[in-house]
C-alpha cells in the first residue's frame, strides 16, 4: 500500500505542477502585450514583456528540474539505488555509525549535484539571459565549495549525533533528537549573522547619514533593537535587490542589497523596512520558528515510529540489513518521501505567508505612509521582472507574496 501511495502521490505531484506551469504560461503569455492600467504609468511595455518572458522561462526550467529529481527519487528508491548503494557501504565500511553517515552523505551528495548543475544552468543562462547575472564561473565555483565546508562543518557532527541518539537513547530517542535538532538551529541562527554569511558577502557599515537617522528613528519608533545597519555586496551575484534583519537579542542587524540602495530613494527605502519590522512586531519570525521546531518534533516522532515497521522500508523499494542498525536508512527514506507526500500542504503555508504579508504592508503603511511602500514595491517588481499577470491559481498554490495587483491594490485602498 506504502508503495502505490508513493507512486500516486509522486505522479499526483508531477502533474499538478505541470498544470499549474502551464497554466501560469498561457496566462502570462496572454496578457504579455498590454501593461495592466494600475501599472501603465511606471512600467514600460518592454520591462513587462522582459517580466512575462522570465517568469515563463523560469516555469519551464522548473518544471524540467522537478521532472529529473522525481526520476533520481525513482531511481534511488523503487528501483534499488539505495538499496545497492546501502549493502555496498556495509560491504567496504566496519563501523556502524560511519557506514550509516557514509549512506545518508552519499545520498545528499548527489541530490546536491543535481541542484548544482540547475543552479549553473539557472545562474548563467537564465539569469544571464534577462540580464540578471553578475556571478562568474570562479566565484560560483567559490561559493559551492565554502557551503560543502560549512556543511561539512556543521552537518557531520549534527548527523552523528542524531545516528547515535537513534541507536543509543532507546523509544524516546525522538525527544533527545529534537532537543539536538533545536539547539543546533539555534546556534546556526547565532553564528550566521557574524561568522556564516561574512563567508560568502562582504558586509560594510551603511555609510549614508540621513538614512542611518531616519532607520535609527524608525527602529527606536517600532522598538526594535538594533546593533547596527550593513550594506551587502549583493551585486557581485546579481542585480536582484532585497534587504532583512538577521540575528536576535541584542545582536539584531539590518542589511541591506547594495542594488536596493542604488534603485530606492530614502523614503522607499524606509518603506521597504517598515514592510520588514511589521515582520518583526506581529512576531511572525518568531511563530515560524516554533512552528518549525514544533514540526520537527512531530515528524521525529513519526520517524521513530515508521522506522520500526518493516513496511516502511519495503514499501518504498529497500529491504532493510538484518543485524545491523538501520537507523541511516531509515532516515534517507524518509528525507527522500517526505516532501512527496506533504506537497498538497503547500498552498496552506502559501495563504498564511501572504497573510503575513498583508498584515507587514499595514504596519508599514501606519509607519511610513501608503505612497512610498507602494513606489517601492512597483520599482523592486520591475528591477526584479516580477510579472504582474500571474496565473489566479498558481499563485495561491505557490506565492507567498500576494501577486503584484492584489498587493498595490490593497495599499491603495488603505
Amino acid at each position: 500500500m506504502l508503495t502505490i501511495l508513493f507512486l500516486a502521490c509522486l505522479m499526483g505531484d508531477l502533474l499538478l505542477r505541470y498544470w499549474l506551469a502551464r497554466r501560469q504560461i498561457r496566462h502570462v503569455l496572454a496578457h504579455r502585450d498590454a501593461v495592466p492600467a494600475v501599472f501603465a504609468d511606471r512600467i514600460g511595455l518592454h520591462s513587462h514583456q522582459r517580466a512575462a518572458d522570465y517568469t515563463v522561462a523560469r516555469a519551464q526550467l522548473s518544471m524540467v528540474e522537478r521532472i529529473v529529481e522525481a526520476g533520481v527519487l525513482l531511481a534511488l528508491t523503487l528501483l534499488g539505488g539505495l538499496q545497492t548503494l546501502d549493502l555496498m557501504l556495509g560491504s567496504v565500511i566496519e563501523s556502524e555509525l560511519w557506514r550509516q553517515m557514509a549512506l545518508v552523505g552519499a545520498v545528499l551528495a548527489l541530490l546536491g549535484a543535481v541542484g548544482l548543475v540547475f543552479s549553473a544552468w539557472r545562474t548563467f543562462r537564465l539569469e544571464a539571459r534577462f540580464g540578471f547575472n553578475r556571478m562568474t564561473p570562479r566565484l560560483f565555483i567559490s561559493d559551492a565549495l565554502k557551503m560543502l565546508a560549512v556543511t561539512l562543518v556543521l552537518g557531520v557532527p549534527l548527523l552523528a549525533a542524531i545516528l547515535w541518539i537513534m541507536k543509543s537513547a532507546g523509544t524516546d530517542w525522538a525527544w533527545w533528537a529534537w532537543g539536538v535538532w533545536v539547539g543546533f538551529n539555534l546556534l546556526v541562527l547565532w553564528l550566521y549573522p557574524s561568522f556564516i554569511a561574512p563567508l560568502f558577502n562582504r558586509f560594510t557599515p551603511l555609510n549614508d547619514p540621513e538614512l542611518d537617522e531616519r532607520i535609527h528613528t524608525l527602529a527606536k519608533r517600532c522598538h526594535f533593537g538594533l546593533s547596527g545597519l550593513f550594506v551587502m555586496d549583493g551585486s557581485r551575484r546579481s542585480a536582484h535587490g532585497n534587504a532583512y534583519f538577521t540575528g536576535f537579542g541584542r545582536h539584531r542587524r539590518i542589511v541591506f542589497f547594495d542594488t536596493l540602495l542604488s534603485r530606492l530613494n530614502t523614503d522607499e527605502v524606509e518603506a521597504v523596512l517598515a514592510h520588514e519590522l511589521g515582520h518583526f512586531a506581529h512576531r511572525h519570525i518568531l511563530r515560524r520558528i516554533i512552528v518549525s521546531f514544533v514540526t520537527a518534533g512531530v515528524l521525529l516522532h513519526l520517524l521513530a515510529w515508521l522506522s520500526t515497521q518493516l513496511w516502511f522500508y519495503t514499501g518504498l523499494g529497500v529491504i532493510p540489513q538484518l543485524g545491523r542498525p538501520n537507523d541511516g536508512l531509515a532516515l534517507v527514506l524518509f528525507m527522500l518521501a517526505l516532501p512527496v507526500l506533504t506537497f498538497w500542504s503547500t498552498p496552506i503555508a502559501s495563504l498564511l505567508s501572504r497573510r503575513d504579508e498583508f498584515q507587514a504592508d499595514r504596519y508599514a503603511v501606519q509607519q511610513c505612509g501608503a505612497t512610498h511602500l507602494a513606489s517601492a514595491l512597483v520599482k523592486l517588481y520591475d528591477d526584479n521582472a516580477a510579472t504582474l499577470t500571474p496565473d489566479p491559481i498558481h499563485s495561491a498554490w505557490y506565492d507567498s507574496h500576494p501577486p503584484a495587483p492584489v498587493r498595490i491594490a490593497h495599499l491603495r485602498d488603505g
